[in-house]
């Protein structure tokens, strides 16, 4: 586990598997391959001192760290948690099995909070009927341009406790998105030296239909080469909204 996460809307990150493959426009920067390679480059250890695994197989190729799913067991306190930070939970080489042991500990943990994040929508309605669904896990997908709102729509299919969409980074007017069934939207822009610059209005339709909607709307980041110097503001006032969590 990495003990205090970078990402605004969580605290921690928890990788059960990492590595994964580019499938869509938001892949392109990928942060988790440039952090990989990098650590890779400077030799780092597989596993860091806590034992949370953030480097993968050849390349980027994804890898399962069963090894790893003891970890929640021994934090303390209640934590929001990201789950592979380094990796997608619903990529097809993540065999089912797998993760229905992800979600078994999540269970088990119920004073925690779980966040899991994909771009692999379409395999959510295909297993999700194969899972028992913790209520302590909200589960998102990754809406970068409308080309990608239909995984909006699988995520419909889903019972989670919390739907939400990660619109980060942010590639492209969202304008009309039907946000029922929603529990959360983030947005934010896309960091680092090649980032791709976000429209400002692109942000305000969706925080206008957030607003309409009465779902919580939570604003990341402005993006850029050095991301925290552009702030987080829009239009005078930093959105941070959550939905409201249920501990057990």
């Amino acid at each position: 586990m990495k003990r205090k996460s970078g990402i605004e809307w969580t605290e921690v990150t928890w990788n059960p598997t990492t590595g994964c493959d580019r499938i869509s426009d938001g892949c392109l920067n990928c942060y988790a391959l440039t952090m990989a390679k990098r650590l890779k480059a400077m030799g780092s250890e597989r596993y860091q001192n806590d034992g949370d695994p953030r480097t993968s197989g050849p390349g980027f190729a994804l890898t399962l760290h069963p090894e790893a799913l003891d970890q929640p067991y021994r934090w303390s306190g209640h934590r929001t948690v990201f789950v592979n930070s380094m990796s997608d939970l619903f990529h097809a080489k993540v065999p089912i099995s797998f993760v229905r042991d992800v979600f078994q500990v999540i269970a088990d943990t119920p004073q925690h909070t779980y966040q899991v994040l994909t771009k692999r929508s379409a395999r959510l309605p295909k297993i999700a009927d194969k899972l028992d669904w913790p209520s302590n896990l909200w589960m998102g997908v990754s809406v970068e341009t409308s080309d990608f709102l239909y995984r909006v729509d699988h995520l419909r299919e889903v019972p989670a406790a919390v739907r939400f969409l990660s619109c980060e980074p942010l590639l492209g007017s969202l304008a009309g998105i039907d946000l029922s069934g929603m529990g959360w939207v983030i947005t934010g822009g896309e960091s680092g030296p090649r980032a791709r610059p976000l429209n400002p209005e692109w942000v305000r339709e969706i925080r206008d239909a957030c607003v309409e909607a009465q779902v919580p709307f939570f604003h990341k980041q402005w993006g850029g080469r050095t991301p925290k110097e552009q702030g987080r503001t829009l239009d005078g006032v930093v959105w941070d909204e959550m939905p409201r969590r249920a501990v057990g």
